[in-house]
């Protein structure tokens, strides 16, 4: 990376947390995904940033259509572990999952949802790793009143990491301490990376604030991608 380059500089730009879906057919798919935003009034179009690598890119590319579910601040990680460090050529993501089907078939997670949108894709945009899709919104519909997920809190409130695929993707920092207390040591998953923070713990699960990494009972696992406790590494 250049040396005129800080990357701690764009780490203040804002975020919502959303899940962005589409379809080849009968098949369905999403991913969480932090970039969308509107980009125009009249009409209304959004533009949305998904991983070349991606099933949900190979949708879009397919179908041209393309909806975003905006997440409530209260969505359990495990929910945003399954639409955001799972893939869909493994597993289907709507299995037990509330969603109705657009009129054009892109599926609309409507659980957690306080709002859903469709877009037609107008254009792309090729931004290295990732497409950025531009979409005239087609439809629109309020579920109901809430505060939406920011990135900020994801990361603050939630303990949350971003997976490779993110367009805003942090590598991992490494700090050293010359003491550390045990009872309140982080630990790392090092499947998805999320980090277990004794000061926040996992309340979704009912694990409350101050428990120690050692002190959770033996099945517990990871709230986002479900691994088990030995999945686990201490953060130095």
């Amino acid at each position: 990376m250049p040396d005129k380059i800080d990357p701690r500089a764009l780490w203040n730009l804002s975020y919502g947390v959303y899940i962005v879906t589409s379809h080849d057919g009968d098949n369905l798919n999403g991913q969480i995904a932090n970039t969308v935003f509107q980009v125009a009034a009249e009409p209304p179009m959004l533009a949305v940033a998904i991983n070349k690598n991606n099933l949900t890119h190979e949708f879009i590319e397919k179908s041209g259509r393309f909806a975003v579910s905006v997440l409530e601040e209260a969505v359990p990680m495990a929910f945003i572990g399954k639409f955001g460090f799972k893939s869909g050529r493994d597993i289907d993501k709507f299995a037990d999952c509330d969603y109705k089907i657009s009129e054009t078939g892109c599926p609309m997670v409507t659980v957690y949802a306080l709002s859903i949108m469709e877009g037609k894709v107008v254009s792309s945009v090729e931004a290295a790793t990732h497409t950025v899709y531009i979409g005239e919104v087609v439809s629109s519909e309020v579920l109901k009143q809430g505060t939406p997920l920011t990135y900020a809190n994801y990361h603050i409130k939630k303990n949350g990491n971003e997976p490779k695929t993110a367009p805003t993707y942090r590598a991992p920092e490494t700090e050293t301490k010359n003491k550390v207390d045990i009872a309140m040591k982080k630990y790392k998953c090092d499947i998805c990376g999320y980090i277990y923070n004794p000061e926040i713990a996992d309340p979704d699960n009912g694990v409350g604030p101050g428990t120690a990494f050692a002190d959770l009972p033996d099945d517990w696992t990871c709230p986002v991608c479900g691994a088990a406790k030995d999945a686990f590494s201490p953060e130095d």
